[in-house]
């Protein structure tokens, strides 16, 4: 079984992220989200509540031998992380995943590395956030008319889109992406686009599906 790693220092580790990306690059998470800042923030804060403490979560399974659920907190964290434009977290967290594919036998140096920028974007979060959003209230779920004609219309074209694997779903996603997130829910809007900019279209349709 994979030894779990000890916390991570600061002697070093620095040193390897990738000096040349920005820890969050806000105008690429506007780009991919047709520049909603509103949608933008709340998907921020979603990243802050929902990954804050992944690394410990990807030691705890590592602990029990579980290395599936390890790498899916990490191909999580990669899909959350392109989504909001924090590049050096994707790079880390894509290397932390082909890793725990492998069964790596010294996977230490990759999630210390990994957790590292994940200190370092959760302040640049914090810091990118308006006062008057970091709050402590609940995050959205789905706040739309389920049954409203148009958003049904919507739903069932990005799924054909997605279960035909088809690349226009990704403009589904970025052109409508206020009313997805509002029907959907911002995390699952998340979940979707995440693996849909991965290409990864079969897991974008079943995050669809199950949620419907």
């Amino acid at each position: 079984m994979m030894k779990p790693s000890a916390p991570p220092t600061n002697d070093g580790a620095a040193a390897t992220l990738p000096p040349a990306r920005a820890i969050l690059d806000i105008s690429d998470g506007l780009d991919r989200i047709m520049g909603d800042r509103v949608l933008y923030c709340k998907l921020l804060r979603r990243f802050q509540h929902d990954h804050h403490s992944t690394p410990y979560q990807i030691r705890q399974a590592l602990e029990a031998g579980q290395y599936a659920a390890a790498r899916l907190r990490a191909h999580t964290l990669k899909g959350a992380a392109g989504m909001i434009g924090a590049a050096a977290m994707y790079d880390l967290a894509t290397g932390l995943e082909a890793a725990l594919r492998a069964q790596a036998s010294a996977p230490d140096l990759p999630l210390e590395q990994a957790e590292l920028a994940l200190r370092q974007l959760l302040h640049a979060i914090a810091d990118a956030l308006p006062a008057s959003l970091e709050t402590h209230a609940p995050l959205p779920t789905a706040v739309s008319d389920p049954d409203d004609p148009a958003t049904l219309i919507l739903l069932a074209r990005l799924a054909g889109l997605l279960r035909d694997g088809d690349g226009a779903a990704i403009d589904v996603l970025e052109s409508s992406a206020a009313t997805l997130a509002a029907s959907l829910g911002v995390g699952v809007y998340q979940e979707v686009a995440a693996a849909a900019h991965e290409f990864d279209f079969d897991s974008a349709w079943h995050a669809l599906t199950r949620r419907r």
